[in-house]
């Protein structure tokens, strides 16, 4: 879980740059309730952050400080669509108060949601495909 907060500063980081980015097309005013887009682009970069991480090496660098990576079932690398099945499903667990995430603690397996859906799992960064 600390891989996880470690990343989700990063990604705040990300989402500043990115809103700055597009603030100059809003005129410079704040984004309002009303404007669907916005929260839209902060969903695809927030997922080309993640799957351009999962699927280029399979860690953030949260996950890099843990020396955890992110890895198909037979521990090989995760396909573009794995990535946006876990980051759909990962989003549905923390939708669900963080149980999707809780459930590797009671997992036979140790999985969490996203995992079982998107057939990826966190596995030793220095573990081999095998």
């Amino acid at each position: 879980m600390t891989a996880v907060w470690y990343d989700a500063l990063l990604l705040l980081a990300v989402l500043f740059f990115a809103t700055a980015l597009v603030l100059p097309f809003n005129s410079g005013q704040a984004f309002s309730s009303g404007q669907y887009l916005y929260p839209l682009y902060l969903l695809a970069i927030s997922f080309i952050f993640y799957g351009w991480f999962w699927t280029h090496g399979g860690q953030t660098l949260g996950l890099r400080a843990w020396k955890i990576k992110v890895c198909r079932e037979d521990g090989g690398p995760v396909s573009w669509r794995q990535a946006g099945l876990r980051f759909i499903a990962a989003a549905l667990s923390w939708a669900c108060f963080g149980l999707g995430f809780l459930w590797c603690l009671f997992d036979k397996n140790h999985l969490c949601w996203h995992d079982y859906l998107s057939k990826t799992r966190l596995c030793s960064a220095n573990q081999e495909k095998g």
